[in-house]
């Protein structure tokens, strides 16, 4: 079946299986390699897109419920060639990221919590990035990239809105 998916602020037009993963779509379809596959279960996050500006795990949306919504990747989160958004930008500074496989999904888990709340608490950054799960880096880097960014976001008055 066919579905109109709009992804990063572009509309692609593509063929489906109904049983197919929006995961499997970005990946195999669309060749956006950023979401990655972990658990194929929902429970590590890995898989982690924004859809509608909320974090949601793509492993276990179909391709076709995802038509009609608004899909972000990390790959549109860079402002522009060669950029980084302000979030990567911190994890980079941070060291918010080791091996980087759970990197995507925690940028994009970050850009939902401070689309909602440029003030967040160390709690509220815990609990954002609670659905995924690292085995690098023990979290402490990844909390203080989030609130590095939200601080100089808020300092340069960036909006986290949808790219």
């Amino acid at each position: 079946m066919k579905v109109e998916l709009d992804i990063n602020n572009e509309k692609h037009a593509v063929e489906v299986e109904p049983r197919m993963s929006l995961l499997d779509c970005l990946r195999d379809k669309l060749l956006l390699n950023g979401a990655h596959a972990g658990c194929e279960h929902g429970v590590c996050g890995a898989c982690t897109v924004l859809i509608d500006g909320a974090a949601v795990r793509s492993c276990l949306m179909f391709a076709v419920q995802a038509d009609g919504y608004a899909i972000t990747t990390i790959e549109g989160l860079s402002p522009g060639p060669g950029e980084l958004s302000p979030i990567q930008d911190a994890f980079c500074e941070t060291h918010g990221m080791q091996c980087g496989y759970c990197t995507p999904a925690m940028i994009l888990a970050a850009h939902a919590l401070l689309s909602k709340n440029s003030q967040p608490t160390r709690d509220e950054i815990v609990e954002a990035i609670s659905g995924n799960i690292c085995r690098c880096t023990g979290y402490a880097q990844i909390v203080e990239a989030i609130a590095l960014a939200a601080e100089r976001m808020r300092g340069q008055n960036i909006k986290t809105g949808q790219p």
